[in-house]
């Protein structure tokens, strides 16, 4: 069965606050067996413009990915991410080829 990836580009406006996000969606990303395989860290716009906080989550499959997501535990996060920062989320089905 193919993996699932969460892949963040986020700029965050408040990073005193952005804390309060990891804080809240901490319990969803152990719940559903979250693996950080980029989370933040050195990056290089090399096309199209970048954002200052990359990430990429692996998760056991692309149905545990979309499950946090949708989960109440990470919807309570999500709306805090959403006040103080901008971005782009997207969650995609890995390649099991």
């Amino acid at each position: 069965m193919a993996k699932g990836y969460w892949i963040a580009r986020v700029t965050t406006h408040d990073p005193e606050r952005y804390k309060d996000y990891v804080t809240a969606a901490t319990p969803a990303y152990k719940e559903y067996g979250a693996k950080f395989l980029v989370r933040g860290g050195k990056y290089d716009p090399v096309e199209g413009e970048g954002r200052p906080r990359n990430v990429v989550i692996e998760f056991e499959s692309y149905d545990k990915a979309l499950a946090c997501y949708n989960s109440p535990t990470y919807t309570a996060a999500r709306k805090i991410r959403q006040e103080i920062s901008e971005g782009e989320l997207i969650i995609v089905e890995g390649y099991d080829g």
